[in-house]
């Protein structure tokens, strides 16, 4: 068999990973249409990703937001994307680089994507172009202080 030099998996995750920028970018401009949410699962490890200690202490590896109705200073950046949400009142600073994915879902139309794991890439890692600045939240809380976080485990394919 012939060694697959031009690594036709990277380039369609790399693809994939575009779809789900270009989707953010539609949001953040004209919001979200119709019954459309998204289910974001990403790494809590990769580099760039950047949430408070106690969301990382609780989700050490992996975790799943909801952007569907209470979500704020959504930015969509070429590498990364940046939102507030609130975790049991509480609200949150998330910066997401996209080669930290693991998943994404709308739900409302049965479209989902999975992602290679994310690679600890040092060399990838080292040109995200991502604050590393404290970040200072000034965002109100939810109406219900409350945010959803969802297992994607139902969605992935098991191997076999």
């Amino acid at each position: 068999m012939t060694d697959d030099f031009l690594h036709y998996p990277t380039l369609i995750d790399h693809a994939m990973r575009g779809v789900v920028r270009d989707v953010l970018k539609r949001i953040q401009v004209s919001g979200l249409p119709g019954e459309h949410h998204f289910y974001i699962s990403f790494s809590t490890i990769y580099p760039g990703v950047q949430i408070s200690e106690q969301l990382k202490s609780r989700y050490p590896k992996e975790i799943t937001i909801v952007l569907q109705h209470q979500f704020w200073d959504f930015r969509v950046e070429e590498q990364f994307f940046t939102v507030t949400l609130s975790f049991g009142g509480v609200p949150e600073k998330l910066v997401v680089p996209y080669a930290g994915l693991t998943a994404f879902a709308d739900p409302s139309i049965k479209f989902g994507l999975q992602f290679q794991h994310p690679e600890l890439d040092e060399s990838e890692s080292g040109s995200l172009d991502i604050p590393q600045d404290p970040v200072t939240l000034d965002v109100p809380p939810s109406e219900d202080g409350s945010a959803e976080i969802i297992s994607l485990d139902a969605f992935r394919k098991k191997p076999g």
